[in-house]
C-alpha cells in the first residue's frame, strides 16, 4: 500500500532569514523605583518599612484592573502587543528555563520556530515582477496587519511605515530545500523530492515501521523542523496530490488519510488545493465551482472542455485514479577506495605502495563517471584506533595516477604510522567533470602548448598551496583595490590599457624632502627609505579620483601619478595627494606606490 507524506514549510523564506540573523542583545534592566515608606500607617495593616502584603485592598487601589490593561494592550500595534504570558494568563505553558536550547543542530537554539522580539518591525520579502515590486512572503506580524503576498510593496509601506522590507532570495530558499531533501534521503526514506518552493515529498511505503509508525514519524519530522526553527505541517495520504492538498489546506499540524478515503477528505477543500493553473481557477469561478466536491459529480467531458485536461489529470492524481510518480533526488556519492591490510604496515615504501593501489581503484571510478580529482583525502586507521588524514590538491582536474602518486610522495613523511596502519581509505572529496584531451600537436611533433598544471602541483606540494598565485583584476580605479589574488592557472581579464608597475607596494609609503614644481610637473628630487633619488626623466600626471561611494573622505580626493627614472636607471611609480590647486583635494604629500622592473 502506497503512503506518501507531504512536508509543508509555510514560512520558509522568512524563517531562513531569521535563522541567519544574530541574536539581539538583551534589553537593559529597568531600575526599580523604591516603594514609599509611611512612618505613620495608622490603622492600615501595612507592615512598617514598606513590606506590603500581596492582595491587600489598599495595594489594589489606584492600579488599573485587568480590563484596563487588556484594553491598553489591544490599542498597541499588532507586532508590539505583549504575549498572553506577559498579561498574566496562566493557561499558556512556560518554557523550562534550563532545558531550552539544548541539542539544537546547525548552530541553532530553541525548540520551535523563531519568534522575534515584540519590538522588531514586521518583515516582508519583495520580488520584482515586471515593473512592480510585490510581496512574496510576510512574517506573521505582517500578515496580522493585512499585508498579504501579492500586494504591492508601495501599498504595504503606506499602510505600515515602519515596515522591514528585504529582497526575496528564491535561490537561497531552493538551496535550503535541497539540503532538507538530502537529509531526508540519508535518514528517513530513500525516495524524496522537492514539492514546489515550500515543501518536499516523502515516500513512506515500507519505512514507517522503522520509526514506530506514521504518528511517530510525523512527530519526529516536526521536531526536526522545530529544532531548525522552521514552522512545518505534515500530511500523509495514499497519493502525492492528496498529501499536498491536506498539508497546505488542512486544519491540523498532522493530517492522515486512510487509503481509499481521498475523495471524502478532499471534497470540502478549495480547488486551489489541486494545483491547477490560475486560468482554470478563474474559469471554475465563473461557473460557480469552488470546492473539490463540486467537480466529483460533474461529467468529465464538459468539465475537461471548461477547465482543461490538465485540471482533470490533477483531480485524478489526487484521487488515485492516475499514478503520479515522485522523481527522487539521488545524492551524489563521493568516489572512495578502501583497502584493509592483512598485517599492519609502518614503512614509507609500504605506505606508498598501498597508495598506488588505492589510486588505481579510484582512477577507475573517476574514469567511469567522467570526473577528475581536484582534492584527495587519505585516511589511515592505526592499530591503536586513532586516525590520520593527509590531503593533496590540484589546480586542474586530473586522474593521472602517476602524477597524483608523486604529490603524495612529497607529503608521505608527514604520516606517523605509530604501531602500524591497518586500514587506508582514499576519497575524492572534490571532483570536476573531465573529458578527453586533444593530443594532435603532440602526435604530429608540432610546437604544443606547455601544460603548467603538473609543475604548479609539485611546487604547491613543496611550498604550500598558498605560496602560488596569480594576480587578477577588480573593477576599481584605486590601484591598491584593483588587484586580487587568484588561482595560479587563472587567466585574468580587464587589465587597464595604461602602464602599471610590476611590483605594487601593499601600502603607499610616504616620501620626504620632495622638490617638485606645482601643479603638473614630476618631482626632481625625493628621499625614500633613507636614500636620496635624483630624477632625470618623468612622465605624467595620470589623475585618479577617489571612490566617493565607499566613504565620505574620498568625495574630493585626487591622486596625480607620475612615472619617474633616477640617475641609476631605477623607475618608480609615485603620486601626489591633491591636484595642486584646490586644498580640498589633498594635502600635497608624496607617496611611493610601485616599482617598474
Amino acid at each position: 500500500m502506497t503512503r506518501v507524506a507531504s512536508l509543508f514549510l509555510p514560512r520558509l523564506s522568512i524563517e531562513r532569514l531569521r535563522r541567519l540573523e544574530r541574536p539581539r542583545a538583551l534589553p537593559e534592566p529597568r531600575a526599580l523605583q523604591p516603594l514609599p515608606v509611611d512612618d505613620d500607617p495608622g490603622a492600615c495593616s501595612v507592615p512598617r518599612g514598606g513590606n506590603w502584603r500581596p492582595g491587600a485592598r489598599w495595594a489594589r487601589e489606584g492600579t488599573p484592573d485587568r480590563a484596563q490593561v487588556a484594553a491598553a494592550a489591544k490599542a498597541l500595534p499588532r507586532h508590539q502587543q505583549p504575549t498572553m504570558r506577559e498579561l498574566g494568563r496562566r493557561s499558556e505553558a512556560a518554557v523550562h528555563p534550563f532545558k531550552g536550547g539544548q541539542n539544537a543542530p546547525l548552530a541553532s537554539t530553541g525548540t520551535g520556530a523563531e519568534n522575534p522580539s515584540p519590538s522588531a518591525p514586521p518583515l516582508i520579502l519583495a520580488a520584482q515582477v515586471g515593473n512592480k515590486q510585490l510581496i512574496s512572503a510576510a512574517c506573521p506580524a505582517a500578515l496580522g496587519l493585512g499585508l498579504t503576498p501579492g500586494m504591492a510593496v508601495t501599498q504595504a509601506r503606506a499602510l505600515v511605515p515602519e515596515l522591514d522590507i528585504r529582497p526575496a532570495e528564491p535561490a537561497a530558499d531552493a538551496a535550503l530545500l535541497d539540503q532538507l531533501v538530502l537529509h531526508a534521503v540519508r535518514h528517513w526514506t530513500p525516495t524524496a523530492a522537492v514539492s514546489g518552493a515550500d515543501g518536499i515529498w516523502l515516500d513512506l511505503t515500507g519505512v514507517t515501521h522503522l520509526f514506530g509508525g506514521e504518528d511517530r514519524f510525523c512527530a519526529r519530522v516536526l521536531a526536526f523542523c522545530g529544532r531548525l526553527r522552521l514552522t512545518a505541517r505534515v500530511a500523509v495520504a495514499g497519493t502525492p496530490g492528496a498529501a499536498h492538498a491536506l498539508a497546505r489546506f488542512g486544519r491540523r499540524t498532522i493530517e492522515q488519510i486512510e487509503a481509499g478515503r481521498e475523495a471524502q477528505v478532499l471534497a470540502p477543500l478549495p480547488l486551489a488545493s489541486l494545483r491547477i493553473s490560475p486560468d482554470a481557477l478563474a474559469a471554475a469561478a465563473r461557473f460557480g465551482l469552488e470546492r473539490v466536491g463540486d467537480l466529483l459529480p460533474l461529467p468529465r467531458g464538459p468539465l475537461a472542455r471548461r477547465l482543461g485536461l490538465a485540471s482533470i489529470r490533477r483531480l485524478d492524481e489526487a484521487l488515485g485514479r492516475v499514478a503520479e510518480p515522485i522523481i527522487p533526488v539521488v545524492p551524489e556519492e563521493v568516489p572512495v577506495a578502501t583497502l584493509r591490510l592483512l598485517e599492519p604496515i609502518g614503512t614509507a615504501e609500504a605506505i606508498e605502495q598501498v597508495i598506488g593501489d588505492l589510486l588505481a581503484d579510484l582512477v577507475a571510478q573517476l574514469r567511469a563517471r567522467g570526473l577528475g580529482a581536484r582534492t584527495l583525502m587519505l585516511a589511515l586507521d592505526r592499530v591503536d584506533g586513532s586516525e590520520q588524514r593527509l590531503s593533496i590538491g590540484t589546480v586542474r582536474a586530473s586522474r593521472d595516477a602517476a602524477h597524483l602518486a608523486r604529490l603524495f610522495h612529497l607529503r608521505v613523511e608527514r604520516i606517523d604510522p605509530g604501531l602500524g596502519i591497518e586500514t587506508m581509505r582514499l576519497a575524492a572529496v572534490r571532483s570536476e567533470p573531465l573529458g578527453a584531451t586533444a593530443l594532435g600537436p603532440a602526435l604530429a611533433d608540432g610546437p604544443g602548448t606547455a601544460d603548467l598544471a603538473t609543475l604548479v602541483d609539485q611546487l604547491a606540494g613543496r611550498a604550500g598551496s598558498h605560496a602560488l598565485f596569480t594576480i587578477g583584476s577588480v573593477q576599481s580605479d584605486v590601484p591598491e583595490r584593483a588587484t586580487v589574488r587568484d588561482e595560479p592557472l587563472a587567466s585574468p581579464r580587464g587589465w587597464p590599457a595604461w602602464k602599471r608597475p610590476v611590483h605594487l607596494l601593499r601600502r603607499p609609503e610616504p616620501l620626504t624632502n620632495v622638490v617638485a614644481l606645482l601643479p603638473d610637473h614630476p618631482p626632481r628630487r625625493f628621499r625614500w627609505r633613507g636614500s636620496v633619488h635624483v630624477v632625470v626623466a618623468g612622465d605624467g600626471p595620470e589623475r585618479i579620483h577617489g571612490e566617493w561611494w565607499r566613504r565620505d573622505g574620498e568625495v574630493w580626493a585626487v591622486r596625480d601619478y607620475f612615472r619617474v627614472e633616477d640617475e641609476q636607471g631605477a623607475r618608480f611609480w609615485l603620486f601626489r595627494r591633491g591636484d595642486g590647486v584646490d586644498t580640498a583635494t589633498g594635502d600635497l604629500s608624496w607617496y611611493m606606490h610601485g616599482l617598474f622592473g
